[in-house]
């Protein structure tokens, strides 16, 4: 029996299989999950910047402390909800002509996939604010990306407005379950 390909596999495709045993545990994952690990946040870097981050709603302070993410994985949608020591953000991400579109707070932000190495990286392919288009100029640069090491995910984000600073910026880990490699194939036609 073989199962259907996650959202991550299904934008990546043959690329996904470069990716760390970690990062493809953590993309393979189906169902509701919750993970444990460690984060440190940064405050935003201005006034400008920590009123985006209100409508966001990503760390508005600098902590750093145990992290709580609640995970509900299906084949086209997923929902992230990462407990901060300082509060709480959550997302919701899908897929979409290949890009993963990712709806947290006011902003709607579509990402294509790329495997750096081992590595899991997301670029910013387009961006929406309160449902209009960012204007090229005032794109954020956002880095976002993962890497394995033995059974823990560690990420790293941070998004910059030009002439408003860093708006949201927290790195970690997160301890996942047992990871093993996935060598089933799928259907063909699955997805």
């Amino acid at each position: 029996m073989s199962r259907r390909l996650s959202m991550y596999e299904q934008a990546m495709g043959e690329r996904f299989a470069r990716l760390d045993p970690a990062v493809q545990a953590f993309h393979r994952l189906t169902g509701r999950h919750e993970l444990h690990g460690w984060v440190r946040t940064q405050a935003p870097q201005s006034l400008a910047a920590r009123l985006l981050a209100l409508c966001l709603g990503t760390p508005l302070r600098a902590s750093e402390g145990p992290i709580r993410f609640a995970l509900h994985a299906q084949p086209q949608r997923e929902v992230w909800t990462r407990h901060f020591p300082a509060q709480t953000m959550r997302s919701s991400l899908r897929l979409q002509d290949g890009q993963i579109i990712e709806s947290l707070g006011a902003a709607r932000l579509s990402f294509g996939l790329e495997a750096d190495g081992n590595r899991l990286v997301m670029r910013l392919r387009k961006l929406r604010f309160l449902g209009m288009a960012c204007p090229a100029w005032l794109e954020p640069r956002i880095v976002a990306e993962e890497r394995g090491e033995g059974d823990r995910l560690h990420f790293h984000i941070e998004a910059a407005v030009p002439w408003v600073g860093v708006v949201a910026s927290y790195s970690g880990h997160l301890q996942l379950p047992t990871v093993r490699q996935d060598t089933s194939v799928p259907k063909e036609g699955e997805s």
